[in-house]
């Protein structure tokens, strides 16, 4: 979701219409809600969570884990034949796996688990040289950490919001360019978005939004000095450890067995992140838009408004067994996440149709469809088929 320049952010492009409000005199979608009781009824629940936290919530995620490094051994065994579908889509397997796992034990979801192992909590698990062993992504750890746990969740759907989907593609949408150069648009995004907007974003946010970075006297740069230095650390701590890896090192290995093989192998590894991205994307990019999910033009009044926000900014798709959980990398439970965003992820099937049931009890409408379903809707919104309702 490649965003706009940071000024920009909160400008709506002059080229689209007004967006969909609550007409005047007609109440708002949370106006009826008793948010002092949905906030007793959500922290009840989570007392009831925390009560609940056992050793198989860890022995789950070693299983989940376990799945991901068969994907990735299928597809390292299977990379020097030729290129083919098979290895792509194993080592694609294996690094979205990582991104689960990073998302839930970066959330502290197991810091709190009964015998945990330090290393699958949230301050050590891929922070410093553990990155290497554990999630060596395009995106910083400690620079998605902030951007994703800090800002994102704290302000969904909000302009402040920096995974504004919304919002950040509205060059997309810019006046005169035809629908079907934003839909090819749409698919180089969605085909590169980790190294174009991920990364570059989660980077942008980490060092700007915090208050830095400085020189080295001590003195805040100016926005061309600070943009130059968030290029830097692009450069040295996202582009160069990825690409080294994947696409220098792991085909390097397969020479001893001939050019052919270590051919094979860097098409295989090219491909697989390419089919990250479609994975990742397919599950991600929709969670917060859609025509029938709000963005909001005001913080939250309350505690209790603001957990009613993040169900009414927030969609699930279909929920089950395991292998359906896998699939949708755990982000199918999008509004319990939201809600209990430090809780492992055998914990949110537990807890959805508890959740569902609060939320029909105090009629804030709670969204689940197919991920295809919410696919078709985000691409609408890129492209300006729809827009989103403001609360």
């Amino acid at each position: 979701m490649a965003s706009a320049p940071m000024q920009d952010h909160a400008a709506q492009s002059a080229s689209e219409p007004t967006p969909p409000a609550t007409p005047q005199g007609k109440a708002g979608p949370l106006d009826h809600v008793d948010f002092a009781a949905f906030l007793a009824d959500v922290q009840a629940l989570r007392r009831e969570l925390d009560a609940g936290l056992e050793a198989e919530d860890f022995t789950h995620l070693q299983k989940v884990e376990r799945w991901g490094r068969a994907a990735t051994a299928v597809g390292l065994l299977t990379c020097w034949i030729g290129p083919n579908p098979l290895s792509a889509a194993a080592l694609a397997l294996g690094r979205s796996t990582r991104w689960i796992l990073m998302h839930h034990v970066g959330h502290r979801g197991y810091d709190k688990v009964p015998g945990v192992p330090a290393r699958y909590t949230s301050k050590v698990f891929a922070r410093g040289r553990r990155r290497y062993l554990d999630w060596l992504d395009w995106i910083v750890p400690e620079a998605w950490i902030y951007e994703h746990n800090v800002l994102h969740h704290s302000h969904t759907g909000e302009d402040a919001d920096p995974d504004n989907v919304e919002r950040n593609t509205e060059f997309l949408r810019a006046k005169g360019r035809p629908k079907a150069a934003r839909y090819a648009l749409v698919a180089g995004l969605a085909a590169t978005w980790r190294a174009t907007y991920y990364a570059p974003e989660t980077m942008r946010q980490w060092l700007t939004r915090r208050g830095g970075p400085v020189d080295s006297v001590g003195t805040v740069m100016d926005d061309r000095a600070r943009e130059a230095a968030v290029q830097r650390r692009l450069l040295t701590d996202s582009y160069l450890p990825y690409a080294l890896a994947h696409f220098v090192l792991m085909p390097a290995a397969f020479l001893p067995l001939g050019p052919w093989a270590a051919t094979s192998a860097l098409i295989n590894s090219f491909f697989a992140d390419i089919l990250t991205n479609l994975h990742t994307f397919l599950v991600v990019g929709p969670n917060h838009t859609g025509d029938d999910l709000y963005r909001f033009t005001t913080r939250p009044a309350s505690r209790g408004e603001h957990y009613a926000r993040q169900v009414i900014g927030s969609t699930n798709y279909t929920t089950g067994g395991d292998l359906v959980d896998f699939a949708h990398l755990w982000l199918n439970y999008q509004i319990e996440h939201h809600l209990f965003p430090d809780m492992p992820m055998r914990k949110y099937r537990q807890m959805q149709p508890r959740v569902q049931a609060l939320c029909a009890k105090h009629g804030i409408a709670y969204t689940q469809e197919s991920v295809f379903r919410r696919f078709r809707k985000l691409v609408d919104v890129i492209v300006g088929n729809a827009q989103m309702p403001r609360a």
